[in-house]
């Protein structure tokens, strides 16, 4: 494991401090914790970019796509517990 010095405004060690109290562990632990969680937030909103860019440049390769307000209707209508038919993938250029 590798040592890394991070230097932090006084406040806000102290808010690290605090929180770490009310949560029982050390300061180190509530860092790193905050570190670890901070990447994953970045690296889920990372792939969730790149899936969606590659959604984009298949439904424009595919010229399909579906109407926003049937998916919203589908997905209101499971929620409900209701069974529907999927909504149909269609043309989206005229």
């Amino acid at each position: 494991m590798s040592t890394t010095s991070l230097k932090l405004p006084d406040n806000l060690k102290q808010r690290a401090v605090a929180a770490a109290q009310l949560q029982g562990v050390s300061t180190h632990a509530f860092m790193i914790n905050a570190i670890e969680q901070a990447a994953i937030a970045a690296e889920c909103r990372a792939n969730f970019i790149a899936e969606a860019h590659a959604a984009r440049k298949q439904m424009l390769e595919v010229d399909q796509g579906y109407d926003a307000d049937e998916v919203h209707a589908y997905i209101q209508e499971r929620i409900a517990g209701k069974k529907i038919a999927q909504p149909k993938a269609r043309s989206w250029r005229g």
